[in-house]
């Protein structure tokens, strides 16, 4: 019986979406959803409700609560940012976990992301790469965030600037602007080392002409996300 059990079993990990859609009251389907926290993490998917489902199920039976599962959910919510995700994820963990070195020093990252602190951000990181480096992707994903915040702040922005929000300098920066311009439109204009300018795409907040209606105003959490980069 045991090893039918398995065999029904090992496909659930790959639809856990549709796991959620039919039973998301039912805990016997927590051990699927921490493979597939697991599988995320492996494969660089992601999914928020079947994330926030089993966080769910942690709440009305903490004892088979698995930190390094929860630390992993809050990872990749850092790492979908400007999505709120993080902020839901942590609303289902109890205030006693919270608590634990591991996900306060989450909480601390994430507040330099929503405040756009990224020297401080990429510091503390450093500072904690047994905690990050445990879910692939992670510094690709904050450096796309920090480029989607600086867009929304520049038409031009220094070299300077780039270099110290997605933490990478010299031939690896160089790199990663020939990658840009060649497949995101960034332009390189005249100029050497930090003093270089590079003009991103316009878009309807860089560039407020382009807005259609006043009905498209930046959102309140853009614009706090600014000020600490204005500063």
């Amino acid at each position: 019986m045991g090893r039918e059990r398995d065999v029904v079993q090992q496909p659930l990990a790959l639809t856990a979406e549709e796991l959620v859609a039919v039973n998301p009251y039912n805990p016997d389907i927590l051990h699927e959803l921490e493979n597939y926290v697991n599988d995320q993490v492996s494969s660089q998917k992601y999914s928020l409700d079947a994330n926030l489902c089993l966080l769910r199920f942690y709440q009305f039976e903490p004892e088979r609560m698995s930190t390094q599962i929860v630390a992993r959910i809050l990872i990749k919510a850092l790492m979908a940012m400007p999505a709120p995700d993080f902020s839901l994820c942590l609303f289902l963990i109890p205030e006693r976990v919270q608590m634990e070195d591991q996900f306060k020093t989450l909480i601390v990252l994430s507040h330099y992301l929503e405040t756009g602190r990224f020297r401080q951000f990429w510091d503390e990181a450093a500072k904690n790469r047994h905690i990050v480096e445990a879910v692939p992707g992670f510094e690709q994903a904050i450096q796309a965030y920090a480029v989607h915040v600086l867009s929304l702040t520049y038409q031009k922005v220094p070299r300077s600037v780039l270099a110290e929000a997605i933490n990478i300098e010299g031939l690896s920066l160089d790199k990663f602007l020939e990658h840009q311009v060649a497949n995101s439109g960034w332009i390189l204009e005249k100029g050497h080392g930090r003093g270089q300018l590079i003009a991103l795409p316009q878009n309807e907040f860089n560039h407020p002409e382009l807005k259609k209606s006043t009905g498209d105003a930046i959102p309140l959490e853009h614009v706090t996300r600014i000020f600490p980069i204005l500063g």
